[in-house]
C-alpha cells in the first residue's frame, strides 16, 4: 500500500484488506440478505419507495452515522466492513460505486408508477438487474478475494471486523 501511515475513523480496521481478509460467504449472504429485507420494506411505501429503496442500495455502505461505521446494516450486524483498497475512507461516493447496479432493483420498481413511458423500461431494466446480479453472485464466490463486479469498479472488498 502507497501509505501506511494514514489515519481511520474510530472503529475501521487499518490495514485496508488482503486476500486473507476475505469475508466469509456465509456472513455475506447473511448480511445481503438482511439488507435485501430492508430494502423490500422500504420498496414497499407507495410511489416513493422504489427510488427510496434504490437509494439505500446505492448507499448504504456509506453512510456516516457513527454507530454504522461506514457500512450497511447487514454488514454491521455479520461484522464485516467494505474497505477501499487504497486505504481511502468509505465514503458515499465509493458506495455508488460499488452498489449502484443493485439499485436498478428499486429502479424498477420506481418504473411500474410512470404509465407507458415507465412500462417499456420494466422488462429491459429487470433483465439486466438480474443478469449483473448472477454476474455478482458468480464473482463473490469464485474471485479469491471475494471481489464482486462492484469492488471491482470502486477497488474495495468486504473483510470481516471485531467490532
Amino acid at each position: 500500500m502507497e501509505d501506511e501511515s494514514r489515519t481511520h475513523t474510530e472503529g475501521e480496521q487499518s490495514d485496508a484488506g488482503s486476500a486473507g481478509d476475505k469475508a466469509d460467504l456465509g456472513k455475506r449472504f447473511v448480511a445481503a440478505a438482511i439488507d435485501g429485507g430492508i430494502g423490500i420494506v422500504i420498496g414497499l411505501i407507495p410511489a416513493v419507495g422504489g427510488l427510496a429503496a434504490a437509494a439505500y442500495w446505492a448507499v448504504r455502505d456509506g453512510m456516516e452515522f457513527e454507530f454504522m461505521h461506514h457500512r450497511s446494516v447487514g454488514k454491521h450486524l455479520m461484522k464485516l466492513r467494505p474497505v477501499t483498497l487504497d486505504g481511502s475512507p468509505m465514503d458515499i461516493t465509493a458506495s455508488v460505486r460499488r452498489n449502484w447496479m443493485f439499485a436498478l432493483g428499486g429502479i424498477v420498481e420506481l418504473l411500474w408508477w410512470i404509465p407507458f413511458i415507465g412500462w417499456l423500461f420494466v422488462i429491459p431494466v429487470a433483465l439486466a438487474a438480474f443478469a449483473i446480479g448472477v454476474l455478482e453472485l458468480y464473482l463473490v464466490i469464485t474471485d479469491p478475494e471475494g471481489r464482486r463486479l462492484g469492488d471491482k469498479i470502486a477497488n474495495t472488498m468486504v473483510i470481516e471486523v471485531e467490532d
